[in-house]
């Protein structure tokens, strides 16, 4: 077995939400955590979706142009009583000693958004560097932590939809980064993923055997700024 086998079999293992204390990013910059959200929670956050405003991918120009290849997912802004009651359970004593692990912050951010994927969608490889650009004066937000939740009632898992993150072991010939896959990571109902950035990842292409099934998630950053 390969030292890199070894390490995906090691770190694909989900924690246990009791275990939560123990963690933290500086020596694991990966947390997958199996039935984080109640079936309450789950079931609330699907009703808050559906009075959400959604937007497609095809309404998005500037995502598409980055993504043009990716199917037509739907984004959507999360109402701000339940933005907050979410991020009240997100406040997590290792994303808040990994946040201010970081010297001279002057503000904390964060930013997510709700996400629907039917068959045929995916999101391609990417890093998350595209930090936004200084404006009024104010520096550009650094995303620190990515988070994902899972919301669905049911997955298959033969319904794809995966989240894969990968490692970089270098540069190819054509210059583009040579990855291997860290984790493949199933979009459970109910669970969180967290990770830090910069890490390439990717969302495999929900399979047409998930008929109208929709692959129901909340995500985005924790973020720093700077002088």
């Amino acid at each position: 077995m390969s030292a890199v086998t070894k390490q995906t079999s090691r770190i694909q293992v989900a924690m246990a939400s009791n275990d939560l204390g123990h963690f933290s990013f500086h020596e694991s910059p990966v947390l997958v955590v199996e039935d984080f959200w109640s079936s309450t929670e789950r079931r609330y956050v699907r009703e808050v979706m559906a009075e959400a405003a959604w937007k497609s991918l095809e309404e998005l120009p500037t995502v598409r142009a980055d993504f043009p290849h990716a199917g037509n997912w739907a984004k959507a802004e999360i109402a701000p009583a339940a933005a907050e009651r979410l991020l009240d359970r997100l406040r997590l004593r290792c994303i808040q000693d990994y946040i201010e692990s970081f010297p001279n912050i002057v503000r904390r951010h964060v930013g997510m958004s709700f996400y629907s994927y039917a068959a045929g969608d995916c999101l391609p490889t990417h890093d998350d560097t595209d930090q936004g650009h200084v404006s009024d004066g104010r520096s550009a937000l650094l995303r620190r932590l990515a988070v994902v939740s899972y919301f669905h009632e049911e997955w298959r898992s033969d319904w794809g939809g995966e989240l894969i993150l990968y490692a970089q072991r270098g540069l190819a010939i054509s210059g583009a980064p040579d990855l291997v896959p860290t984790h493949c990571i199933e979009p459970r109902p109910g669970s969180l993923v967290v990770f830090t950035v910069p890490r390439f990842h990717r969302v495999c292409r929900v399979d047409p055997l998930a008929g109208c099934h929709r692959r129901l998630s909340m995500a985005g950053w924790f973020m720093t700024e700077h002088t």
